[in-house]
């Protein structure tokens, strides 16, 4: 992978509004909003219902999923991660309906990619869509970061914006990663129902550092833990819920333009904190990389001639 930001660089991110969805929504208890989805033994859930930490060890990792799909919305969780030797570890926030549509699967994620003492998390989002990360189909859109902060002393917001238009990516409600659902480009766009997951795993076959470093069990438990749970989902199976969807009722909270403002967020991250991106990587692609390359920053950006689906 091409390394394309060092990480000793450390310049201040500017204080802008950004989206700041913390100060427009309610927070959920886990059970309004969550159910267990696997190693429920390993999940502790607070008393009062509004965290829960995730634990891997030699004999289970763990994970949970919302209580219903949806079709579009914001979903944010803070989450903090532990710290020291974590390589091979994955803590992830993400969309996916990979149990509905097995080989034709939508994805929208977010994962930490654990590490080695002295050197920082990596933050990894990626998007498939119709079937773009199944088998031989696979095409990866990864785009890795380093945080301008430390992830492991304190929570932090990740939220993952999906409407018609576009995803987009934030963190402390600072863009990170723009993705525009666009024809001209010939992207596949995820566009059926899917649920909101989040789970602690073992992938040491490629989490850090292409797999040189894997998961050491002699440092177990890790923990990561989830809070300020935040859902403004268009339920899949309600069609009041749709209707609003379908008319833009998300693009209330960013539109499918962005202001100035959140465009310096997003170019200051993306230059001072992008550690990888797949439009660069002509290792993994000899011939030739997406078609959204071409035009790379304003594809990311939003400044680009080619038009949004509506």
């Amino acid at each position: 992978m091409k390394v394309l930001a060092s990480a000793d660089k450390n310049p201040a991110i500017p204080s802008l509004p950004g989206v700041p969805v913390m100060n427009y929504f309610r927070t959920l208890k886990f059970s309004e909003g969550y159910t267990n989805l696997w190693g429920g033994q390993h999940q502790n859930v607070s008393i009062d219902e509004s965290s829960v930490t995730l634990t891997l060890d030699r004999s289970s990792g763990s994970g949970f999923k919302s209580n219903e799909p949806y079709m579009y919305g914001l979903f944010n969780a803070a989450v903090k991660l532990q710290g020291g030797y974590t390589a091979g570890i994955i803590t992830s926030f993400y969309l996916s309906n990979n149990q509905v549509y097995p080989g034709w699967h939508d994805e929208i994620d977010i994962e930490f990619l654990g590490t080695i003492p002295g050197e920082p998390y990596k933050l990894q989002t990626n998007v498939y869509g119709n079937g773009t990360g199944d088998g031989p189909n696979l095409i990866g859109r990864e785009q890795q970061f380093h945080l301008w902060f430390d992830p492991t002393k304190d929570f932090h917001n990740y939220t993952i914006l999906w409407t018609p238009h576009q995803i987009l990516f934030m963190v402390d409600s600072i863009p990170i990663r723009r993705f525009p659902r666009t024809k001209s480009l010939g992207v596949r766009y995820p566009s059926k129902p899917m649920s909101v997951y989040a789970t602690i795993w073992d992938a040491s076959a490629w989490a850090t550092d292409g797999g040189r470093y894997r998961a050491n069990y002699s440092y177990e438990p890790f923990l990561s833990t989830y809070t300020n749970f935040i859902t403004i989902g268009c339920s899949s199976t309600n069609d009041d819920d749709m209707r609003y969807c379908s008319q833009g009722f998300l693009d209330c909270f960013i539109s499918p333009k962005m202001n100035k403002e959140q465009i310096r967020a997003l170019e200051m991250v993306r230059k001072n904190y992008m550690t990888y991106d797949y439009c660069q990587d002509f290792q993994r692609y000899p011939k030739g990389t997406m078609p959204e390359c071409t035009s790379l920053n304003d594809f990311h950006i939003g400044s680009s001639n080619h038009s949004i689906v509506n």
